[in-house]
């Protein structure tokens, strides 16, 4: 990786007023770097020659009008009120490497933009908002910004300028070194979307309240709530590259069995790259008792023929969707006798549970169907002394079921978490409104109430389900998920 001249800031190389040029800043250098300065003809030389690189006639992203409508939704909630809303900034990973940026879901969400140190301003207005987006303009080349920047344009690419932004997105665009300054000479009442910008929260921090802003973030997240024709799309598209990175997975557990868990968290990730932005969240490629484990990531044990592999894995669309999705496979490919009795179990679970899913219908009622099975299921086996209605009413199944059956799905992996409990757990379903299914039976390796050959396993199965006015799709019915169709399926990928 090659070194920037100037790591720092751009401020940190030449004074912005060109009246002042004779009294610029010296180069603030690396510690350890090669170059000791920057000569007067280097910096003359540097500053022309360069084609014009603007872009024109830009046509806008495909969501444009339908952030516009989301943005109208938010001005009408908040009348007469500044609404802020960042993106978020670069995080160090280690010394001046950063971490990929992703930008915060309510800003992606209102803008479509993905840049990082973006903020999203509605200025209150006598009919409603003014919508400004706040950006990095390009980096400047007469100052020397673009090369001796390390985020300059030379070293991590072009950005837009903020007339092809403003193209783009269908919004206003401005210089966001120029809003601080405006945020604290502001008036009147301001609400921001806190967590993700420490400067603009320092510039408003006398003009607004934690309990102001929470309901400013609660707006956003039960927003998300019932996806529009867009988001749905962008979830099916999600699905669609999941349910062939689980292809791929299959077509290589041999090379799996002779490396590591690793080896599948790679295929899989290279199909998130390929076809996505990245994937959702971290991978989980859990063999073996290591399906016991509920947010297994290391991924760094043995993948061993005889034992189940539970992969739970989803690709984030470049729009920031993403699926959620769990199969749990024999590495050999075909169930041995007793792990198809409990994969069994949790299929039908699962089928209780995506049946519950209707319009009109309250939230819980699926987990309720789900857990049901479950329990039954384990009175049966004699693993938990029933009747069921008892063992539901304490809990008893949780020793081995451990978790809520789904969530909320879209652009985070557990979507419109800051929701109401009203309106989230409480809540009653509708159309639109995008969720997951994923029963789950996990039998701990060092589980004395079990019988030895329960041991070791887990067991998870998870699909993606849209409710629609007349019930619900399966946005992953492209997986197989019955026991016997997994074998099949399995078989044919490996040829």
């Amino acid at each position: 990786m090659s070194e920037a001249l100037n790591p720092e800031t751009p401020e940190a190389v030449l004074d912005d007023d060109a009246d002042q040029a004779d009294e610029e800043k010296p180069l603030k250098q690396r510690k350890n770097g090669l170059y000791p300065g920057v000569s007067d003809e280097l910096a003359e030389s540097m500053k022309s020659g360069w084609a014009d690189t603007e872009l024109h006639g830009l046509e806008p992203i495909p969501q444009a009008a339908y952030t516009a409508a989301r943005r109208a939704a938010l001005s009408a909630r908040f009348p007469g009120e500044r609404l802020v809303i960042p993106a978020g900034n670069l995080k160090t990973r280690s010394n001046d490497t950063e971490y990929p940026f992703r930008a915060s879901v309510e800003y992606a969400y209102l803008t479509g933009n993905l840049t990082e140190d973006g903020v999203l301003v509605l200025e209150p207005t006598s009919g409603g908002h003014k919508a400004t987006i706040y950006l990095l303009p390009r980096s400047d080349r007469e100052n020397g910004e673009f090369w001796l920047s390390g985020q300059g344009e030379l070293w991590v690419g072009r950005r837009h300028s903020l007339t092809e932004a403003e193209q783009l997105h269908g919004i206003p665009a401005s210089d966001v070194r120029e809003l601080a300054d405006a945020l604290r000479e502001a008036t009147g009442p301001v609400r921001v979307v806190r967590g993700y910008d420490a400067g603009v929260e320092a510039a408003l921090t006398d003009k607004v309240t934690a309990e102001r802003d929470e309901e400013l973030r609660v707006f956003l997240s039960e927003a998300r709530l019932v996806k529009d024709e867009f988001e749905a799309g962008e979830l099916q598209k999600a699905v669609d590259s999941t349910v062939r990175g689980f292809e791929d997975v299959v077509k290589v557990l041999d090379k799996a069995e002779a490396t590591s868990e690793r080896y599948i968290e790679g295929t899989f990730f290279l199909r998130a790259r390929v076809e996505g932005n990245d994937v959702g969240y971290g991978s989980i490629c859990a063999a073996g008792p290591h399906a016991c484990t509920l947010h297994w990531v290391r991924n760094d044990g043995p993948v061993r023929s005889g034992d189940l592999l539970l992969l739970d894995a989803g690709v984030e669309t470049h729009t920031l969707y993403t699926a959620d999705v769990t199969r749990t496979l024999p590495i050999n490919g075909t169930y041995s006798e007793i792990q198809k009795k409990i994969y069994d179990a949790v299929y039908e679970a699962q089928e209780a549970g995506i049946a519950a899913v209707q319009p009109g219908g309250k939230y819980r009622d699926f987990h309720d169907a789900s857990q049901r099975v479950l329990a039954r299921k384990l009175v049966e086996w004699g693993l938990v002394e029933g009747p069921v209605e008892r063992v539901l009413e304490l809990g008893l199944q949780r020793r081995w079921t451990l978790h809520g059956t789904g969530h909320m799905l879209g652009m985070d992996v557990h979507d419109c978490a800051a929701a109401r409990t009203e309106t989230y757990v409480d809540g009653t379903l509708e159309p639109g409104m995008c969720l997951t299914v994923e029963p789950g039976l996990y039998f701990q390796a060092d589980d004395l109430t079990v019988p030895e050959e329960y041991r070791g396993i887990g067991v998870r199965i998870e699909d993606d389900i849209l409710v629609t006015e007349d019930g619900n799709r399966n946005l992953s019915a492209g997986l197989p998920r019955r026991s016997d169709e997994v074998e099949a399926w399995m078989a044919s990928l490996k040829g």
